[in-house]
């Protein structure tokens, strides 16, 4: 979805002011002298976004409340992820957004067995929670992943155990937040391109309060120390 300079500016208006964690209160007045432009202008914007539902909008005895809708939250990321690339760059940063997604179960398995266990705790620096958070890319940030393979990951190796074979992986330090994680890609081919696989030290979804659906920022970086 393409959106005019204005209605970004405007999307970013209320976005500071708290609309992605939900209703806050807007007036064309207050919006109009945050923007820089008279308030008949401000409120068309409003309505530009409305009808484009980037925002939903209620009138409450108290005035006008705004919200950022989930549309409006992807136009934000993906600007957020353009700038990234933008100034990060020359620093060698990468970062992809997506909207988490559940897996199968096969991620806590894997995470609790000491051998693999251990090789993942070298990355992270701490003990990995025996689980992982499954993203699923969007299209933009697929290219970006594809970047990743040229940089230096952690071969994790694999090991037999029980009469069974446990095969080989690779794992990528990052960060969601303020959590340092770990890109983890099992060895097995046809691995698809559009999900990744994060670790930590704690559970991501519980600790940054993330259901399915959720859209959430994975950053990459060649600063090594950040797993020390």
């Amino acid at each position: 979805m393409t959106i005019e300079a204005g209605d970004l500016a405007c999307l970013k208006a209320i976005a500071l002011l708290g609309g992605c964690r939900g209703p806050v209160y807007v007036s064309s007045q207050s919006l109009a002298g945050e923007l820089g432009m008279s308030p008949q202008t401000a409120s068309r914007r409003l309505q530009s976004l409305e009808s484009a539902l980037l925002v939903t909008r209620s009138v409450r005895p108290a005035g006008q409340y705004v919200s950022v809708s989930r549309a409006g939250e992807e136009i934000l990321h993906r600007e957020y992820s353009d700038y990234c690339r933008l100034f990060g760059g020359s620093s060698g940063g990468f970062v992809m957004t997506g909207h988490v997604v559940s897996g199968v179960g096969e991620g806590r398995y894997y995470m609790s067995l000491p051998t693999y266990r251990e090789q993942f705790a070298a990355v992270l620096g701490e003990d990995p929670y025996p689980g992982t958070l499954n993203v699923r890319l969007d299209g933009a940030s697929v290219p970006v992943r594809k970047k990743l393979d040229t940089l230096d990951w952690t071969a994790i190796r694999g090991f037999v155990a029980e009469a069974r074979t446990f095969g080989d992986a690779r794992a990528l330090p990052c960060r969601i937040g303020e959590h340092r994680c770990a890109i983890v890609v099992p060895g097995r081919t046809h691995y698809p391109e559009d999900i990744v696989e994060v670790i930590a030290g704690v559970p991501l979804r519980e600790a940054l309060g993330l259901t399915d659906k959720d859209r959430v920022t994975v950053e990459v970086t060649d600063e090594r120390d950040d797993a020390a």
